[in-house]
């Protein structure tokens, strides 16, 4: 087993995602709002980023994605194949900039999870 973490960027495809996740048998994911460092720091109120190199960066960040989410399930390897042709064809590529990343973590044990 796998704890399967997907971080998209794309929120406005998560229920379709979804839906078609559920629609081929994935059905156990947990999801949590999220932020990345850049949009972080580029609205960030606090005196020690607000210097002159992070300043100067702000014009080269995308303000327009200020929020993720983390998709967080544990799946086998058969899951994981089918999570990732749902995510292709939902999302697209994931080689595309800022579309979200996928990685994975073996899962040595768990408790009240039915894989079946």
């Amino acid at each position: 087993m796998e704890l399967l973490v997907f971080v998209l960027n794309n929120i406005e495809k998560l229920d379709e995602l979804l839906i078609e996740l559920s629609n081929s048998g994935l059905k156990g994911a947990t999801i949590l709002n999220s932020m990345g460092m850049a949009s972080s720091i580029y609205n960030s109120k606090k005196q020690e980023t607000q210097n002159l190199i992070i300043n100067s960066l702000k014009i080269f960040l995308n303000n327009n994605e200020k929020e993720n989410r983390i998709i967080f399930s544990v799946v086998d390897k058969k899951q994981q194949e089918i999570f990732y042709k749902v995510v292709d064809r939902i999302i697209g590529p994931l080689s595309k900039e800022n579309t979200g990343i996928i990685f994975t973590i073996p899962v040595s044990s768990t408790q009240g999870i039915n894989l079946k």
